[in-house]
């Protein structure tokens, strides 16, 4: 596996998308749908969990989004050694558990700054087995506060922005990513853009890349589970709340953190061919965006 490298040779701060599949990724354990027999018979079609690295060559450094499951897979496709941080969204088991790479069965790195919100850096504080990473010193906690932002150097910077999402564990944030030329908010989790304080086409707006929750295409896609257990605004009503919008505003929108049901994962499906249609797209592993 190569290790990731600028855009063209360049040295400007860049965005490397390392998974766009919802927590559990693509094949699904236990799943012997279509969707993920599929995948396991063909490697093109497998997904890892929602991941972005922020990687800024000026430095040599680079910082991921969450560690997922996948964290193995997606730390090698940066290089060797443990990353300069980790920014952490929420305590759903698709964001975090692969810190356990980081402890004294793994990697036993040495003090990975993690920046987390209160409930979530309390989590890992106070219970086993993360408490272990914390009291051998595999991991630095790092407090976050909501519209706070932290400095990664010059013209770099990341904010945490609360979004509601399903908190019986934690606090659940957004990541706004501002770089020396150009901005990016990435999204992998919300309820519904209604509860949420802030109008989805103001944040949009107000940056020049989007990566937005897009988990189920329509809420049919698990009979039998209520949509209550599992709350996220489906991909198609997103599709049709931001048609109206211009297409240059259009054209930021990247969907991620898919279900392994969600029919977009296939380039080649309607529901993928009617995202590009209308003038977004789906997120793909391995894209990089510069900032």
């Amino acid at each position: 596996m190569r290790p990731v490298s600028a855009p063209a040779g360049k040295r400007t701060p860049f965005l490397h998308v390392l998974g766009i599949a919802q927590d559990a990724g693509l094949p699904q354990a236990g799943c012997q749908k279509p969707c993920c027999e599929r995948a396991r018979r063909n490697s093109r079609h497998r997904r890892k969990a929602v991941c972005l690295a922020l990687i800024d060559p000026r430095q040599g450094k680079r910082w991921l989004i969450d560690a997922t499951p996948d964290f193995r897979e997606q730390l090698a496709s940066l290089g060797p050694g443990a990353p300069d941080g980790i920014f952490l969204t929420h305590g759903h088991m698709g964001h975090y558990t692969g810190l356990l790479h980081l402890g004294r069965e793994a990697m036993d790195a040495r003090g990975v700054p993690v920046h987390a919100m209160p409930r979530m850096k309390a989590l890992l504080r106070n219970h086993a087995p993360w408490e272990q990473l914390v009291r051998l010193r595999n991991i630095e906690l790092r407090g976050l506060r909501h519209g706070v932002a932290v400095r990664l150097g010059e013209g770099l910077a990341i904010t945490p922005i609360r979004v509601p999402h399903r908190a019986e564990y934690t606090e659940t944030v957004a990541y706004r990513i501002e770089g020396p030329r150009r901005s990016a908010l990435w999204l992998p989790d919300i309820d519904r853009w209604e509860s949420w304080d802030t109008r989805l086409e103001d944040a949009i707006a107000g940056v020049d890349a989007a990566w937005l929750d897009a988990t189920f295409y329509t809420l049919d896609e698990l009979p039998g589970r209520p949509a209550s257990e599992i709350p996220h605004p489906p991909m198609a009503e997103t599709l049709a709340r931001l048609a109206p919008l211009p297409r240059r505003e259009r054209a930021k929108v990247r969907f991620m953190h898919l279900n392994h049901t969600n029919p977009a994962h296939d380039p080649k499906s309607a529901a993928a061919r009617a995202v590009k249609a209308k003038g977004f797209r789906v997120a793909r592993e391995g894209e990089t965006f510069p900032i």
